[in-house]
């Protein structure tokens, strides 16, 4: 398998080719006076042609989507053998939904995109995307194989563990996938301000671990860790799958989080 990689996912792409199995691809990253892309595939008659090759795609920071969707393009232009995409973020946030006249599911015209590459079919692992219905924007030869980080908690999971999930959201999304007690917080929006109470479970004397797999502004977050701390919970910690705040250094001091 050869891997090639976006800049930003520099250093993951080499812990992943620590495997014997994974070899590194080459691309040269570069930009036009103008700004457009000037990408260049190193050695595609080896490394691409007849190969099988994935891609680690990072679409955190929107001005790389057009370079690295034009090398997914690419990709089997030149020969692949197969193609394999991974997006471990998927990022239109919770927009993949309409939910009043004139807005607009970004998630469906990302998943456009991706459904134009030209290949017999193409995986795209993605991790904890916000809704699994997503799966259906996507369209051959895309393979959604959506994927979960949440195991990571694992290491942290101790005999007086209980998990806290700060929305019914989070709850209908990992609630089965935990084996340990859990509590489950109901948030409701008065005007501007939110209310948030314990509607299930007891944090008092536990070690509470804060599960949500989306944040922007931290205030889902913010709430229930007051409510475990006001509990006498031992202590806590905070875990989020995918973090979208615009401004993460304002966020960090702001909730201190």
């Amino acid at each position: 398998m050869i891997l090639f990689y976006c800049t930003a996912m520099k250093d993951l792409a080499k812990k992943i080719a620590e495997d014997e199995k994974i070899c590194l691809g080459e691309i040269d990253w570069k930009i036009f006076p103008d700004k457009m892309p000037n990408i260049f595939i190193k050695n595609v008659e080896f490394d691409v042609d007849g190969e099988d090759v994935a891609f680690l795609a990072s679409l955190s920071d929107k001005k790389d989507l057009l370079a690295q969707l034009s090398v997914i393009y690419a990709l089997p232009r030149y020969g692949a053998k197969s193609l394999k995409i991974i997006l471990p973020y998927f990022p239109v946030g919770t927009m993949e939904r309409v939910e009043r006249e004139g807005e607009i599911a970004t998630a469906m015209t990302l998943a456009r995109m991706f459904n134009a590459v030209e290949c017999e079919k193409a995986p795209l692992y993605i991790f904890d995307i916000h809704d699994n219905h997503e799966r259906f924007y996507f369209q051959h030869p895309i393979i959604p194989k959506f994927r979960s980080a949440l195991f990571l908690i694992n290491d942290f999971i101790k005999e007086n563990t209980v998990i806290c999930f700060p929305d019914e959201g989070a709850w209908k999304r990992f609630g089965g996938r935990v084996l340990v007690d859990q509590i489950l917080c109901h948030k409701e929006r008065l005007g501007k301000k939110r209310e948030v109470k314990i509607i299930e479970g007891n944090p008092r004397g536990k070690d509470v671990i804060i599960v949500d797999d989306l944040v922007m502004t931290g205030g889902t977050l913010h709430s229930p860790r007051r409510l475990v701390y006001r509990s006498f919970a031992w202590w806590w910690v905070t875990t989020v799958t995918r973090a979208t705040s615009p401004r993460p250094d304002r966020f960090r001091k702001k909730r201190g989080l």
